[in-house]
């Protein structure tokens, strides 16, 4: 499904990926492990096509990135370090909103919405603004956003970072479920 070749990535002339290859297969839970600065980080955004690469391959689904990178980002639901969420909307309108950006079929979205409230333990917050959720709720809410559009590939970005240890363990138990 990913398939990552000699990958560089350089900010004005500093390397934050040096010639970084691997491939992930479907239905493989893959983690990227070293010290802050490794270019985890960096890769990921890189994979998911925000950002380009200096040099290198990247395949998603047998696609290269630099020529497909709208269909990729349709295969691809990610979830960054801190989830870009609206915090002064409900969380139901704002994954309404979302539903409507990602173009989901009208007739479809409230129930896909069900769906991922459903699956990310969203339901007695569903009237509530973002910005009156703790942090644990809201990484849900990202993870909701992420999963929405019914992506074949799911990139999460420290998705337990800053959480408390209940939190850790229930997402990563969410994480395992899905």
């Amino acid at each position: 499904m990913i398939n990552i070749q000699g990958l560089v990535k350089e900010f004005d002339g500093f390397r934050a990926v040096d010639n970084l290859s691997f491939a992930v297969n479907k239905g493989e839970i893959v983690a990227l492990l070293g010290p802050n600065g490794a270019g985890k980080t960096t890769t990921l955004r890189v994979l998911t096509g925000y950002l380009a690469p200096t040099s290198g391959d990247v395949e998603v689904k047998g696609l290269p990135l630099q020529a497909q990178p709208g269909k990729i980002k349709q295969a691809i639901g990610y979830l960054p370090e801190s989830a870009p969420l609206y915090k002064n909307i409900l969380v139901y309108d704002y994954l309404l909103f979302l539903a409507g950006i990602r173009r989901l079929d009208p007739g479809r979205r409230h129930s896909r919405i069900k769906e991922i409230v459903q699956t990310c333990g969203l339901s007695e917050i569903m009237h509530k603004p973002i910005s009156d959720l703790s942090k644990g709720l809201r990484q849900r809410v990202g993870l909701a956003h992420a999963l929405l559009h019914d992506p074949e590939i799911l990139v999460l970005d420290e998705p337990s970072e800053g959480l408390d240890p209940n939190q850790i363990q229930e997402i990563r138990a969410m994480i395992k479920r899905i």
